[in-house]
């Protein structure tokens, strides 16, 4: 018998529109795929039934895997496979593994010599990228920045003095309640050349994308608490 496949699932940016957002393969997958683990069951039901309202849910088997789960995958994942079974890996927000939990379930696939298949999706991160104007050749994700305020400065400047030294894009998040707080420390330990972009709500009807110098954001006025962004730094 054949074995089954891993495939990797992206979903919306919020309450993204579907049409927009995800290509058709995605629905003809969550249609002929019964076996899913992911991030949050109840908000992968939801987008499930979004996505394809027909499905039936009660049919279908979830294993979570989100922070406080424990998921076996000798158990719980490698016998569906092994029996000819695909299985679908299902993140909260955008691209599984990227940003997201998820790379140890890939790297257990690989292990078994189980194909694993990457769908096309929204990714913030990328998005990002692709609309700040900065440097899309070389770039590093450090995903969230610490939370201690003298750490934070430290990784700020830190962050800076690579982006002026190899020429390269720093790409980095926070919590959306930190936002507002990561915004001021930016504008507050950067030097006033240096090119800044901030993309929150990607993908939604509030979108808001803006690359500006550290200068010109220091005369503007900014809201961002609790809406989900990334954050973009380079400096030459």
């Amino acid at each position: 018998m054949h074995k089954g496949k891993l495939y990797l699932i992206p979903s919306l940016l919020g309450d993204g529109n579907i049409r927009t957002s995800l290509p058709d393969s995605i629905t003809n997958h969550i249609q002929e795929i019964n076996v899913f683990i992911v991030e949050n069951v109840r908000s992968a039901r939801r987008f499930i039934k979004k996505v394809y309202p027909e499905k039936d849910i009660d049919n279908i088997i979830f294993y979570a895997y989100g922070k406080h789960d424990k998921l076996n995958l000798e158990k719980d994942f490698l016998p569906h496979i092994l029996n000819g079974v695909n299985v679908g890996v299902i993140s909260e927000v955008g691209l599984p593994c990227v940003a997201d939990p998820g790379s140890k379930i890939v790297a257990y696939a690989h292990d078994f010599q189980i194909d694993v298949i990457p769908l096309v999706g929204p990714s913030s991160i990328f998005l990002a990228l692709m609309a700040s104007g900065l440097n899309g050749q070389n770039f590093v994700f450090h995903g969230y920045l610490p939370i201690d305020k003298k750490e934070r400065e430290r990784k700020i400047k830190q962050m800076e003095n690579d982006s002026r030294r190899l020429n390269q894009t720093q790409i980095f998040m926070e919590t959306p309640y930190r936002n507002q707080s990561l915004f001021d420390a930016i504008i507050k330990h950067c030097g006033k050349k240096a090119k800044f972009c901030i993309a929150v709500n990607i993908n939604l009807p509030s979108e808001l994308i803006k690359t500006k110098s550290i200068k010109e954001w220091k005369q503007s006025k900014v809201e961002i608490h609790k809406q989900p962004g990334i954050f973009l730094l380079l400096t030459k």
